[in-house]
């Protein structure tokens, strides 16, 4: 596997393959032809039907400029899901054409090269890494450390200290999301909401809420975010870990280590299955999202290597299925309350583990086979097309 950094992004929103990856190729493009004044960017699939609500065009658009830039969609379901074909010109000169793949969590591969990183880590599957724990007696953050090396540190507080802010950002801001569905922001309300003798339950819901909201918000309005991992599933494991911080004043070191194990678990997600909602649907996106912050809740409550893995087994079982499926391609809705939904999940989750994982039966690696497995049999309508589900019903309502 790779390094977690390169599952951690910090970027712009509102979408790691329909945003941030685009702006990263069309930033490389750029850089690697100068001579170039002219482009063709062809979109395909799922860049093609929701690249205006995901704000493709624009990002592209505004990389290349002071360049002109024309645009065409198309459907080939032969190519990747996110597909971009980018026509270099210098006046009318075609230069060089390029295929590039925006594959998740602002990751690109250009011409078909599936590695743009070297692996750092020598195990693939979680019963790998667990093994060689258990026979070095290590813990996960002690794992990590291992390969990655202590300067890893430094980049989880890098990325902390941005998941943090962004939440303190949404936190304080009221009015209504870009685009024509005209969302009205949340986070504050429900931080700020009086409920009459609300139960420690209750508190804990409308706060893990808000978290999350107070991300994903600034994620549909093009803030500042981190792939966790990716931008529509932004707002989960921050949630979480600030939920965490508040309620137990824990110390920066804790949740640096809860973050790492998050990470781990994300990465195995990324090399062994998906994390594009294009490719497996919001089960890859939030139902990962969900799996890093149950880890990352285990963590947090000093559980046991197994009881981890459950934690992040559970997880990401009840996410089996779930469609992406985002009205009029926005990522607003259902996706800001989906990762509100999966930050209260992520820590039933971990509790769920704490009580029961010596009786469990499937593993970590078995239930990330079976959500890819499920992702590539589900009708690509339901892959971020804005074509069916929610998305058709929304648009064929009457006014």
């Amino acid at each position: 596997m790779q390094s977690i950094k390169n599952l951690f992004k910090i970027g712009t929103g509102p979408s790691s393959s329909h945003t941030m990856g685009p702006y990263f190729a069309a930033l490389r493009i750029k850089e690697n032809f100068p001579q170039a004044n002219r482009f063709i960017i062809t979109l395909y699939n799922s860049l093609a039907l929701t690249g205006e609500g995901h704000l493709t065009f624009d990002v592209l658009k505004n990389t290349l400029s002071p360049h002109q830039v024309i645009f065409q969609t198309k459907i080939d379901i032969s190519l990747h899901p996110n597909t971009l074909m980018f026509e270099i010109f210098n006046n009318d000169i075609l230069i060089r054409t390029i295929e590039v793949k925006s594959i998740g969590g602002g990751e690109i591969v250009f011409d078909g090269l599936e590695k743009e990183h070297d692996d750092i880590y020598p195990h693939k599957s979680f019963d790998e890494i667990k093994k060689f724990c258990s026979e070095k007696n290590l813990t996960l953050y002690e794992y990590i450390l291992q390969f990655e090396g202590s300067e890893i540190e430094g980049f989880f507080q890098l990325v902390w200290k941005q998941m943090r802010q962004t939440i303190e950002t949404g936190l304080s801001k009221e009015g209504i999301l870009p685009g024509k569905l005209r969302v009205k922001r949340k986070a504050k309300d429900l931080l700020h909401k009086k409920i009459d003798e609300e139960t420690d339950d209750v508190m804990e819901n409308r706060l893990v809420s808000a978290y999350a909201f107070a991300t994903s918000e600034e994620n549909a309005s093009g803030g500042i975010v981190v792939t966790s991992p990716t931008c529509g599933a932004s707002g989960v494991l921050p949630a979480v870990l600030y939920y965490m911080l508040q309620k137990n004043k824990l110390p920066e070191k804790r949740i640096i280590k809860a973050l790492a194990v998050a990470g781990l678990f994300g990465n195995i997600i990324k090399h062994n299955a998906t994390i594009s909602g294009a490719v497996g649907g919001c089960q890859a996106e939030v139902g990962s999202a969900c799996s890093m912050a149950a880890a990352a809740h285990a963590t947090l409550s000093n559980q046991f290597i197994d009881q981890i893995e459950y934690a992040a087994e559970v997880a990401m079982e009840h996410h089996l299925g779930l469609t992406c499926d985002p009205i009029d391609g926005y990522v607003q809705i259902p996706c800001i309350e989906r990762n509100a939904v999966a930050a209260i999940r992520a820590i039933n989750a971990s509790r769920i583990a704490y009580f029961l994982s010596d009786s469990r039966k499937i593993s970590f690696d078995m239930i990330i086979q079976a959500m890819y497995q499920t992702g590539l049999d589900m009708h690509p309508k339901y892959k971020e097309t804005a074509e069916a589900g929610m998305a058709y019903f929304y648009k064929t309502k009457p006014e």
